[in-house]
């Protein structure tokens, strides 16, 4: 059963955004009222569920594979920012970099975490059977949205026990994020799953290169990472569809 509603998303300067959040709950919720649910909260919202109301057409198919594995997880995701002045890389970028192509993108990432986990974690929690604790709260995402997964396991695991990081845009700012991950305060139960497809390695410089550092750098903390190279894996919708059952296998394992 998927649900969809508006909420209010903070922007710069005070002022807020309308955005459609989308709860997906499995379908024996009903069944048991007192039964509550380990929580995936997801970025992208309108990409994951629905190919009507993805930006290219083309959705995850999160709720065709929920549906068909009965899975008895709660998701919570929330729709991006849309703004044509790099909105979305801003609002999903933990930090501030200069790209040759985008220019300078100043990174709201941090706020845009404190928002998830402070406000719309919260509103979950108060309206849905959850299981709200560390250890059945997990959070996904791909490209920018990967790169955000990875950095609240990092920067908020007191609140995310497990992520998954797809196509994680370890490009923007790679040199912060390994000083992260050698200061980030972890708990020992911590589990990382993390892919890139074979077929973008070429879309940045020095990609392979940077994936392999941050990979070792995660490793020599002692999270528990599952390390996937995608083959064939592709920078899309229809790829991180058909890495759904690995990553889901390693947030349940």
């Amino acid at each position: 059963m998927l649900e969809r509603f508006p909420v209010s998303v903070p922007l710069p300067r005070g002022k807020e955004e309308e955005r459609m959040a989308y709860i997906y709950l499995p379908d024996n919720y009903e069944d048991d009222p007192e039964k509550r649910y380990p929580v995936l909260y997801m970025f992208d919202g309108h990409n994951v569920f629905l190919d009507e109301d993805a930006t290219y057409g083309k959705s995850w198919g999160m709720l065709e594979y929920m549906d068909s594995t009965q899975t008895e997880l709660i998701i919570a995701a929330v729709e991006c920012n849309h703004s044509p002045d790099n909105g979305r890389l801003k609002e999903y970028s933990p930090y501030t970099f200069r790209d040759p192509y985008f220019g300078q993108i100043t990174g709201r990432g941090r706020s845009t975490m404190d928002w998830f986990v402070n406000v719309f974690k919260h509103d979950v929690d108060e309206n849905y059977r959850t299981l709200p604790d560390r250890e059945h709260t997990f959070i996904a995402g791909s490209s920018m949205g990967g790169l955000m997964s990875l950095f609240a396991l990092l920067e908020y695991n007191h609140v995310f026990s497990r992520a998954a990081a797809l196509s994680p845009s370890l490009w923007t700012s790679p040199d912060k994020l390994i000083r992260l991950i050698r200061r980030a305060s972890l708990d020992p139960n911590t589990v990382l799953y993390m892919d890139y497809g074979s077929e973008e390695f070429e879309n940045h410089t020095n990609m392979r290169r940077e994936f392999g550092k941050i990979v070792t750098e995660i490793l020599d903390r002692g999270i528990y990472l599952d390390c996937r190279i995608v083959p064939g894996g592709t920078h899309t919708e229809a790829s991180w569809e058909m890495q759904i059952p690995f990553f889901m296998n390693t947030l349940f394992y």
